[in-house]
């Protein structure tokens, strides 16, 4: 079973309610099922990520103004997919395309997908940050790292994703020491190739490793070569049961 560094971690979890962060479903033309499953009432949802094109596109698409606006509607919050490309992406092009996702979607925040996990990444990280805030002091950024960085990004991010990977793995996983010191609403894990049989386990490692925002599928990557967060897992109305009616943040 998962690794526990302290009580601090696992004590916090109980009284914490878990929710959903939606990785990013395919575009609501492919996908129009999965969006308006996210509008149902009673769904507990922390966030959704929007990514139009590889990031808000070159012009505001209609069916994802649609979709966004819905779910603005409904009290959720809609986050910007930006690819931090492990720190390799000029500062200059992330702010581009975070405004294009506030002037055309109302952003509310935005997920750094690919952000290095390392020291050295630090200062870019920083600066990114920095000026997404400066732009809106309200905005909910999620470090989409994958694994557990360097705890020293904590300070930058409202919420780090500290697993995104296969069930095989996550079962197994352990979780930093340096996460105890933070509440499990800091933290977010993404597990994909999991079967209806183990989805109780899984929201048990969730629970001990003190992380409260979450999304499980029963979708896999195929070798990398599909993204298993594009549609909806087959046992959706299972999940949603399981952690029970909730408010949306």
């Amino acid at each position: 079973m998962p690794h526990l560094t302290s009580a601090k971690a696992g004590t916090a979890s109980t009284d914490v309610r878990s929710g959903f962060g939606i990785p990013g479903f395919a575009h609501p033309l492919v996908a129009p099922a999965e969006w308006g499953e996210l509008a149902r009432p009673g769904t507990p949802l922390h966030w959704v990520v929007l990514n139009v094109a590889d990031g808000p596109g070159s012009r505001p698409d209609p069916h994802c103004l649609e979709a966004a606006g819905r779910l603005r509607n409904a009290g959720v919050r809609v986050l910007g997919h930006l690819d931090a490309a492990q720190g390799a992406r000029p500062h200059g092009e992330l702010a581009a395309e975070a405004q294009r996702y506030r002037d055309w979607y109302q952003a509310d925040g935005f997920l750094l997908d690919r952000c290095p996990t390392d020291r050295t990444g630090l200062p870019g990280i920083h600066r990114t940050v920095g000026a997404l805030r400066e732009a809106d002091d309200d905005t909910h950024i999620v470090l989409g790292h994958g694994t557990h960085p360097h705890p020293a990004y904590a300070e930058h991010g409202d919420q780090l994703v500290t697993f995104s990977g296969h069930w095989s793995d996550y079962r197994w996983s352990q979780v930093a020491e340096w996460t105890a010191e933070h509440p499990p609403e800091r933290f977010c894990h993404f597990v994909h190739g999991l079967p209806l049989g183990h989805l109780d386990e899984a929201l048990r490692v969730a629970r001990w490793q003190g992380a409260a925002t979450i999304y499980f599928t029963d979708r896999t990557d195929r070798g990398a070569r599909t993204d298993p967060w594009e549609t909806l897992p087959g046992y959706w109305d299972d999940l949603v049961s399981r952690l029970g009616t909730g408010v949306s943040e």
